[in-house]
């Protein structure tokens, strides 16, 4: 017995001081996103016999878990079946147009490029799988090509929402079919769970090496893409960049902190356009967590609700049709923290109108908003309410309501007494009861990052292509301006995912480059996460064998973990009920409970891309032990 405890630890020292092996494959992809995903599927296709990917999190998808996946692209196969005639320069000067908002400086080159080849990866996409899901049509005409109006309205209906088919575990369609095919390839390997920590250049200055959190060393034949996303949700480096960034809402995939930059910055990597943060005026604040939130409007003003900053003020006009207007307007505004007032009559019309889905999906006693909702009944009870100056809300309520009954343009230019979709009705603030709504901007998607060509080569500072690397999807800066149009954020990555790809298998990297950092590297500080030492229970209390179940607030709904105890030891955990997001929380189910059976202890690491539903598994566990203990 002890000759052969000896040599189990003597193996067990080898293991801990052998480093990784080394992999090779054709094409090592950093990131298991929509870009990443497509130029997995792309370079398959166009010869490779082996491609990497490696993600962070524990699913494949990046941003894609996060949205329901609108598409755009014009000339589709959807158009044609609905008879709607379109054409590329309307859709390329569309975006161009809504990007250049604001003084957005859209690459009309990229976004030519795009364009060009979007319909052919939509319908390519389409008879992939999506022509089997559900679209959204248009109630006028049941067109499936719609109207996106949560971005700037095109020109021309050129917009997809589809559904997928396995919405348990899916969000987006696109994601859906993007997997099926991965799957369906055995030349494309994702290994999950797996963190790209630096970029390694190679005698010939070719960047084709990238080395992993564990210490393996994976190598290209070909080059590297990388497809990691964006910093949606690094609310040091937004606010760096934006006056108010760090107060933004992160309402984008948790992983989405820009950690490639630096690394893409060391091997030479130039950035552009890191102040393009777009965001929406309409983030609803999570109960848990004070950084993320959802998109939630109230819609309140379509029918005569008004929008107050933290000084009780309007700034804004609420009716604007240009959504860029108003999302500027509120990142300007202190904290980037809004009011949404109205009254009785103003939901009632809202409903009448059918305009209160949001408040009938969150804004209820009870429900996923509540924690936001205000009430009084008066002015200056509602001020008190939402910690605004009484004397300035009451000011404002007075001059908004003078307004409406002068039945001419205010001083932001709000009209009274006309219809149309941002106008459904007219009213004053008065009544026995008043109301406020906070919401905050909400950041899902960020246009800054590192220069490419047309290519998706990765640029250095000077301009010069960077042998072997190459980068797609929200990564890459500088080609949308200040604002996304609608379905670019979707289509975009997908189509120059294949660009980049397409174009490694049929070139090979050049010699002869010399390989240096970029100045200024965005600093570590900027990546450093706050770790906690606190435990949430101590596990050298005493426990009572037996089932104890504790519920908790979950994303949707309450969550209840049950907690099995035996010979004093915690030897089982279940998720008895929960309303998480499945795409994102199936993951966490499995690692965090068995993480905290593994360990004996409820503090446990978190799930990549899943903190949220981790952190809660874990303080329901520990509410059970609580239960349990002697």
């Amino acid at each position: 017995m002890k000759r052969i405890l000896s040599m189990l630890l003597t193996f067990m020292l080898l293991c801990a001081v052998v480093p990784a092996m080394a992999q090779d494959a054709d094409i090592i992809v950093i990131g298991a996103g929509g870009a990443g995903l497509s130029a997995a599927i792309e370079a398959a296709q166009n010869g490779a016999e082996k491609v990497i990917i490696l993600e962070m999190t524990a699913k494949t998808g990046g941003a894609l878990n996060f949205t329901s996946g609108s598409m755009s692209a014009a000339g589709t196969i959807i158009q044609k079946e609905d008879g709607i005639e379109d054409t590329v320069e309307s859709y390329i000067a569309d975006i161009i147009n809504n990007g250049d908002d604001f003084g957005g400086q859209p690459n009309e080159k990229l976004i030519s490029i795009y364009a060009n080849k979007a319909a052919e990866v939509f319908d390519w996409l389409y008879e992939s799988g999506l022509k089997d899901c559900t679209f959204s049509v248009d109630p006028a005409t049941g067109s499936r090509a719609v109207f996106a109006p949560e971005h700037a309205l095109y020109s021309i209906k050129r917009t997809y929402k589809a559904s997928p088919l396995d919405k348990a575990n899916y969000k987006s369609a696109a994601h859906e079919v993007l997997d099926k095919l991965v799957a369906a390839d055995s030349r494309i390997e994702i290994k999950l769970n797996t963190k790209a920590t630096e970029l390694v250049a190679n005698e010939k200055g070719q960047v084709l090496s990238v080395k992993t959190a564990d210490g393996t060393v994976y190598t290209a034949k070909k080059g590297i893409i990388v497809a990691t996303g964006g910093y949606s949700s690094n609310s040091k480096l937004m606010g760096e960049y934006t006056e108010y960034g760090d107060y933004y809402l992160a309402g984008g995939a948790p992983g989405a902190d820009g950690n490639a930059l630096p690394m893409m910055q060391k091997v030479g990597a130039g950035l552009v356009a890191m102040d393009a943060i777009p965001t929406f005026p309409m983030g609803l604040v999570s109960k848990d967590n004070p950084t993320t939130g959802n998109i939630a409007s109230t819609y309140t003003w379509k029918t005569g609700g008004i929008v107050v900053n933290q000084n009780g003020e309007r700034f804004c006009n609420e009716t604007e049709a240009n959504p860029a207007i108003r999302e500027v307007a509120l990142e300007e505004q202190p904290n980037a923290v809004q009011y949404d007032i109205y009254t009785d009559k103003v939901l009632a019309d809202l409903a009448a109108n059918g305009g209160d889905v949001f408040m009938r999906y969150y804004f209820f006693e009870g429900g996923m908003g509540s924690h936001v909702m205000y009430s009084a009944d008066s002015i200056e009870g509602l001020a008190a309410e939402i910690n605004v100056p009484a004397e300035n809300l009451k000011k404002t309520i007075e001059e908004y309501n003078a307004a409406v009954e002068k039945g001419e343009p205010d001083q932001f230019g709000r009209e009274f007494n006309v219809k149309n979709t941002y106008n459904l009705a007219t009213n004053k603030i008065e009544g026995e009861k008043y109301y406020a709504i906070r919401l905050h901007a909400l950041c899902v998607m960020t246009l800054g990052g590192v220069t490419a060509n047309e290519n998706m080569q990765v640029l250095d500072e000077a301009g010069n292509v960077i042998p072997g690397l190459y980068a797609a999807g929200e990564v890459v800066g500088g080609i949308w301006g200040k604002f996304v149009s609608g379905g670019t954020g979707v289509m975009g990555p997908i189509v120059f995912g294949k660009i980049a790809a397409n174009h490694m298998m049929n070139n090979e990297p050049a010699e002869g480059y010399t390989v240096k950092a970029s100045e200024n590297i965005l600093s570590e500080e900027f990546f450093a996460k706050a770790v906690s030492t606190d435990k949430l229970f101590d596990m050298t209390r005493a426990l009572n064998d037996g089932e104890y179940t504790a519920t908790v607030d979950g994303q949707e709904g309450p969550m209840t973990v049950k907690v099995t105890v035996a010979e004093g030891k915690i030897a089982g955990v279940e998720v008895v009920e929960n309303h998480e997001t499945p795409a994102i929380a199936n993951s966490a189910m499995g690692i965090v409970t068995a993480a905290i059976v593994a360990n004996n202890d409820v503090t446990v690491d978190a799930v990549a891309g899943a903190t949220l539903t981790s952190n809660r598994i874990m303080n329901a566990a520990a509410k059970c032990l609580e239960a349990a203990a002697k």
